[in-house]
């Protein structure tokens, strides 16, 4: 998996520091745009094996506090195997191993996450290894949708189980214009390959949807407007299922900070930046420890919703994480309920920070569920209307959740 650049980051600053501006490159290489052999579905296919059975030093290195496995971590390799299937179609099935991004002449970048789903709790077992494996389903001008599947292989019994499944959108990118690349065109040859790259379809065009009915570019409907018109003025009491009140806590409250140095050992394989997996690992780890101290208890993740990564975040910057509770659910008369007896939303803003210069970019905004079977007997509230906005975003994050995990089951 194309992790980091194979050359040490020394000899990229020195490279860096006698190569020609951009502005004078005349010849652009060849690549993905200008051989666009097209591809069958099946030869972007990729897989990774964790050999939990068979290494318990290295599943020791993967289990947390609680005794389960760090999803975090788990995260990385996901977005990581998403760009080795990304340039597996770009390359072909042949490809063993990527050189400069000036000689091949194009590179990759996770553009979004439709959405990661955690169908069952991920435990360590000593009989079983993780195996994650994706291939490319949908191929347009210039981006693609990956599909990214984990499993549960137990090496006693043969018995394979779907743990995680989640779809990535890469992007190709001109390696010296920095401009949307064509991308090889897909070959369909079975009826399963037509409804994956159907699936692909409508998942790319749900993105842009969603998009537009953010709440940061449209009004509230009009049953959301009359909920937060109740809540702010009538002041309509919280209650759980058995007309008991639960504690209110307002949403500033629940607010975790933390800053990170962007290091060279974290960037992605174009060198410049920090690689996309890794801030993912980041914002899951404050939002977990946002949602255990508001619920006083360790919660089970349920899912990733749809992130946009807009911006990149150059190595030597400061990226700082803010993470807070926008929505829960207990049962509760106010909110529509489910088979698991608490669930917790979690946003969690990425800024990146110039460091000569102070400025502040929004680079990403991650909305993650928790939850597990044990009632929670307090919930969050919005104090501001920016917070009304974000409390409205999480409950509906936490509708579509619901939605996809009774279809699911």
């Amino acid at each position: 998996m194309p992790l980091r650049l194979p050359i040490l980051w020394r000899d990229n600053l020195l490279s860096t520091a006698v190569s020609s501006p951009r502005s004078e490159i005349t010849e652009i290489p060849a690549g993905a745009g200008t051989n666009l052999m097209p591809r069958r579905m099946h030869e972007s296919y990729a897989q990774v094996t964790l050999p939990f059975a068979s290494d318990p030093h290295l599943l020791d290195s993967y289990t947390n506090a609680n005794g389960g496995i760090r999803t975090g971590k788990i995260m990385e390799h996901l977005d990581s195997l998403a760009g080795s299937v990304a340039y597996k179609h770009a390359l072909g099935p042949a490809v063993e191993s990527l050189g400069s991004i000036i000689l091949e002449g194009f590179y990759f970048v996770t553009a979004s996450i439709d959405r990661l789903d955690m169908l069952q709790p991920l435990t360590p077992q000593d009989t079983s290894d993780l195996r994650i494996s994706g291939q490319v389903i949908f191929v347009g001008a210039s981006s693609m949708e990956v599909a990214i599947k984990l499993e549960s292989v137990n090496e006693t019994t043969g018995e394979e189980k779907t743990v995680m499944i989640g779809e990535f959108s890469m992007v190709c990118r001109d390696a010296v214009t920095h401009k949307a690349q064509k991308l090889n065109p897909l070959i369909l040859e079975t009826e399963t390959e037509r409804e994956l790259f159907h699936i692909g379809k409508v998942g790319k065009e749900r993105k842009k949807k969603i998009s537009l009915l953010s709440l940061s570019r449209s009004p509230p409907c009009e049953d959301e407007s009359s909920l937060i018109h109740s809540l702010f003025v009538v002041h309509q009491p919280f209650t759980d299922s058995k007309g008991r009140p639960l504690e209110t806590t307002p949403m500033g409250n629940t607010m975790l900070e933390s800053t990170a140095l962007m290091h060279p050992q974290d960037r992605n394989f174009h060198t410049t930046d920090d690689f996309s997996g890794y801030l993912m690992r980041l914002a899951y780890e404050i939002g977990y420890s946002t949602a255990t101290l508001f619920a006083n208890r360790p919660l089970r993740f349920f899912s990733l919703d749809n992130t946009t990564f807009k911006l990149p975040v150059p190595v030597g910057s400061i990226l700082r994480l803010q993470s807070k509770v926008t929505h829960t659910k207990s049962g509760a008369a106010n909110f529509r309920s489910d088979r698991h007896a608490s669930l917790v939303n979690v946003r969690v803003q990425a800024d990146v920070l110039d460091v000569k210069t102070g400025d502040k970019k929004t680079t990403n905004e991650f909305q993650f569920t928790w939850g597990d079977d044990h009632t929670l007997h307090k919930t969050v509230i919005p104090v501001t209307y920016i917070e009304a906005m974000e409390w409205l975003e999480g409950r509906r994050a936490l509708d579509v959740g619901d939605q996809i995990r009774k279809f699911r089951s």
